[in-house]
C-alpha cells in the first residue's frame, strides 16, 4: 500500500467523523449509527468518557484529518512510498478518549505495523475507529494487531505512554529496543492582564475540557501580581455543571476537605478550587495559581520544568513557542506529545 493510499484512508476517516456535525450525512451511514451507540458504551465502561468528552475528541480528530493538514505535516519528511513493516508496540494510555490515536496513525503513515495494547479505560472507541478504517480501505487490515500481554514478544520499537512510575518500568523492560517512553506532563497558562474576554473563554476550555485529565489540560496559571481572580471565575462560570459529574464531585469534595483540614487557603466557586501553589500538577477539580512581579520569573520556571510541560498557553509576545488560548485540546498533526517527533523516530527504525 502506497503512502498516498495510507494518507487518503485517514482523510476519509476525517470526512466520516465530520458527519457528526451534519444534518444530512451520506457516508457509511450504518457505521455512523453504530458510533452513536459506541459513545454510550464508552461512558458506561468509563464514567470520565462522557458523551460531551467523546464528541470533543472525535470532532478534534476530524479537524486534524484534512488534506491540507497532511500536506503540512508529512511533506517535510520525504517519506518513502513503500512500506518497511517494522512492528511497533503501542502501549496506550486511557486518560482521555482516543489519546493514543496519533501514535497509531503515525505508525501506519510511516509504513509500519502497529501492535496495540489498549488501555483498560479505553477499549471501545479505538476498535470502532479501526473498523471504520478497514471499511474505508480493506488493504489496511493487516497493519494492526491487538495484544494483551507483552511478555516474550519481539518488536522493532515501542511507544509507551503512562505515569511516571510506569515509565520507569517501561524504560527497564524495553531497554534493549528503540523506544519513546512518555511520562506525566501538564500545561500552564501565563496571563499578563491584557487578555480579551474571548481569550479568557478559551482558557476556560483549556482548564475544563476532559475534566482536566489530559497532559494538554492547563493545571496552573501564572498571574500578574494583584490580578483579580473574579475575572477568571466569570469566564469559568459556563462550566458550572461539571460539578454534577459524580467522579468530579467526589474529587472536589475530597480535595476541599483535605486542603482545608491542612490549613490551606482556598478560593472556590462551587465547582472549582483554586489554590496559590508553586507546584505544577494540580489534582482534579483544582487549579493552582501563582503571582509574579516580573515575567522573567515565569520564564525561569519554564526553563526549569521544560521536561514536565506539554503546552504553554499565552500571548506570543510572552513566550514564542506558545499555544493559543482555547487550542490546547485541538493540536495540529505536528504538535507531538512530549515534543518528540514521532514520524522522525519511526522513519529511522
Amino acid at each position: 500500500m502506497k503512502l498516498k493510499d495510507r494518507i487518503n484512508s485517514f482523510i476519509k476517516l476525517g470526512e466520516f467523523l465530520s458527519q457528526l456535525d451534519q444534518d444530512s450525512p451520506d457516508f457509511l451511514l450504518d457505521k455512523l449509527e453504530i458510533l452513536k451507540s459506541k459513545i454510550e458504551e464508552a461512558e458506561i465502561r468509563n464514567n470520565w468518557f462522557t458523551e460531551e468528552s467523546v464528541l470533543n475528541s472525535l470532532k478534534a480528530l476530524s479537524g486534524q484529518l484534512s488534506e491540507e493538514g497532511f500536506d503540512a505535516w508529512i511533506t517535510p519528511y520525504n517519506l518513502s512510498e513503500n512500506e518497511s513493516n517494522k512492528k511497533v508496540l503501542l502501549v496506550m494510555a486511557g486518560n482521555i478518549p482516543l489519546v493514543g490515536f496519533h501514535d497509531f496513525m503515525s505508525v501506519i503513515i510511516s509504513g509500519n505495523k502497529a501492535v496495540v495494547k489498549l488501555s483498560s479505560n479505553d477499549k471501545v472507541l479505538f476498535p470502532f475507529i479501526w473498523d471504520v478504517l478497514r471499511d474505508i480501505n480493506p488493504n489496511i487490515s493487516d497493519k494492526l494487531e491487538y495484544i494483551d500481554d507483552i511478555n516474550e514478544r519481539k518488536f522493532d520499537a515501542v511507544i509507551a505512554t503512562g505515569s511516571d512510575n510506569s515509565a520507569k518500568y517501561f524504560e527497564y523492560y524495553f531497554k534493549n529496543i528503540r523506544r519513546i517512553i512518555r511520562k506525566n506532563r501538564r500545561s500552564i497558562a501565563i496571563l499578563n492582564g491584557k487578555e480579551s474576554k474571548q481569550e479568557l473563554q478559551g482558557l476556560a476550555d483549556d482548564v475544563f475540557l476532559y475534566f482536566g485529565l489530559g497532559c494538554r489540560s492547563v493545571s496552573k496559571v501564572f498571574l500578574p501580581k494583584g490580578y483579580n481572580l473574579d475575572k477568571l471565575f466569570d469566564v469559568f462560570f459556563p462550566f458550572k455543571e461539571i460539578v454534577n459529574h459524580k467522579k468530579y464531585r467526589n474529587n472536589y469534595d475530597y480535595n476541599k476537605a483535605v486542603f482545608l483540614m491542612g490549613g490551606h487557603n482556598l478560593t472556590e466557586n462551587g465547582f472549582l478550587l483554586m489554590k496559590e501553589d508553586n507546584s505544577l500538577q494540580s489534582p482534579v477539580s483544582m487549579l493552582f495559581y501563582e503571582f509574579y512581579e516580573d515575567l522573567s520569573e515565569v520564564k525561569d520556571y519554564i526553563d526549569e520544568n521544560i521536561d514536565l510541560l506539554q503546552c504553554v498557553v499565552c500571548k506570543e509576545d510572552i513566550v514564542k513557542k506558545n499555544t493559543h488560548f482555547g487550542k490546547t485540546q485541538k493540536p495540529k498533526l505536528w504538535d507531538y506529545a512530549d515534543n518528540i517527533d514521532t514520524i522522525e523516530f519511526l522513519t529511522t527504525l
